[in-house]
């Protein structure tokens, strides 16, 4: 039987793939194909919509001609969004790019097209065409003609640094609504249900490694019942593991000793970081976008205040959401069963402006709109998380002292502004700040 770990890569591969629905694409077009040939010889067709054995021939030959044409269209398109990806954005967001659904059915609809005109073609012949095969031919290609100019469209304006950082922040924040909504469906007890410090009884180690892309939890929680012990995963989503590391530990004293191939099984690692259960993989890709936009080739601060706004609206998500350390899960009476490694308040937020701190401390309105990011978190996150956002604008302090020297500028960089430059003052209720804290 596949393990989790195998499925779960699989299904990684299926919704990155961008030749399995053109595959299935081509045979849908023979079959429906067959299918009007069957029809055409039960339906009568009215005299107006018959066509000669030379017109039918010359229409399905373009059709075919024209769906080729097209496909190649649409890949060669696909090699600029890899070139721009890869040249100004970030190639990690390969990763969600792939998953385009429009794209997969657009690159579907043209090879049905051209498998079914290709299967109406071998009917035609003196006294036989395919008359309503004809006709649908044609009404596939009106079709396909406006699937490629919503195509177009849609590439025209989502290939927009902005546009691309506002869908990866959708799909961060959707990611994290399923853990939280996972996460309430399990028994979460307190930190001090099981320390985890302890000297383990075994432990499981990754036979190749790579990335760490999902785990299945409710698996986890099923085998160290059955086993009557408390499986501790060592490294959370996100993490490379090396060769030979240890993925498991197995705390107590089982019942039956586990089969390590097994538990292995239920954590699947991959060659690079996958979204599906990594919400801050989607925070790395915006900052990634914001760091390309302040490199020296690109240097356009604008586009970096830009993904800040959707950098800030990621964060007030997940300021407000509740997050753990370490998630230790028990089961129906209490006993805990698995802990799990998770992320906390402090390790979003560094991730979310250290790099743009660093790499944008030379721009005024990159260091303002930074500021009215994190003056605007104070009031928005609970009591316990602010002192956090209190130490990164101490570090943002620090960082405008150094670069301006003149005191003038200095607190320019220092006055919040949501709009980088020309917002006036910081967020509603938010005094600006001039001078030394």
């Amino acid at each position: 039987m596949p393990t989790w770990s195998f499925r779960f890569q699989l299904g990684q591969y299926v919704r990155t793939s961008l030749w399995i629905l053109p595959v299935l694409g081509l045979a849908l077009g023979a079959l429906l194909g067959e299918g009007a040939l069957a029809l055409d010889d039960m339906v009568g067709i009215p005299t107006g919509w018959r066509y000669t054995a030379t017109t039918a021939t010359g229409v399905l030959t373009a059709i075919v001609g024209a769906m080729v044409a097209l496909l190649g269209f649409v890949v060669t398109i696909g090699v600029l969004v890899v070139q721009q990806a890869t040249g100004t954005l970030s190639p990690r967001y390969m990763r969600l790019w792939y998953r385009n659904r429009l794209q997969k059915a657009v690159l579907s609809l043209f090879a049905g097209t051209f498998a079914f005109a290709f299967t109406l073609l071998r009917r035609i012949g003196p006294g036989t065409v395919p008359d309503l095969g004809v006709t649908l031919a044609g009404l596939a290609v009106a079709v396909s003609l406006v699937m490629l100019l919503v195509y177009l469209n849609r590439f025209v304006h989502d290939l927009r640094p902005v546009a691309i950082a506002d869908r990866v922040r959708r799909t961060g924040l959707r990611v994290l609504g399923t853990s939280l909504q996972a996460q309430g469906r399990c028994t979460l007890l307190d930190e001090a249900a099981h320390p985890g410090h302890g000297t383990p009884a075994d432990v499981v180690r990754s036979a190749d490694g790579g990335a760490l892309q999902g785990m299945d939890v409710g698996g986890l929680m099923r085998a160290a019942a059955r086993h009557d012990c408390v499986l501790v995963v060592a490294h959370r989503v996100g993490d490379f593991v090396p060769p030979g590391a240890v993925l498991i530990e197995i705390h107590g004293a089982p019942r039956t000793p586990p089969e390590p191939r097994r538990l292995a099984g239920l954590v699947a690692l991959g060659a690079e970081r996958t979204v599906e259960q990594d919400p801050a993989f989607a925070l790395r890709v915006l900052v990634d976008i914001a760091s390309r936009a302040l490199s020296s080739a690109v240097n356009d601060p604008t586009t970096a205040v830009q993904v800040l706004n959707h950098i800030d609206a990621f964060l007030h998500a997940v300021g407000g959401s509740e997050l753990r350390g370490r998630h230790v899960l028990g089961d129906a009476d209490g006993a805990p069963r698995a802990v799990v490694p998770g992320r906390n308040w402090e390790e979003y937020l560094e991730l979310g402006v250290t790099e743009v701190r660093e790499y944008g401390v030379g721009s005024l309105q990159v260091c303002r709109r930074l500021r009215a990011l994190l003056e605007g978190l104070l009031p928005g996150v609970p009591a316990e998380r602010r002192p956090a956002v209190r130490r990164q604008l101490t570090l943002l302090d620090a960082a405008v002292e150094r670069e301006f020297p003149d005191a003038f500028r200095r607190s320019l960089a220092r006055t919040g502004d949501r709009q980088g430059i020309g917002g006036g003052s910081p967020s509603p209720g938010t005094p600006p700040r001039h001078g030394p804290r």
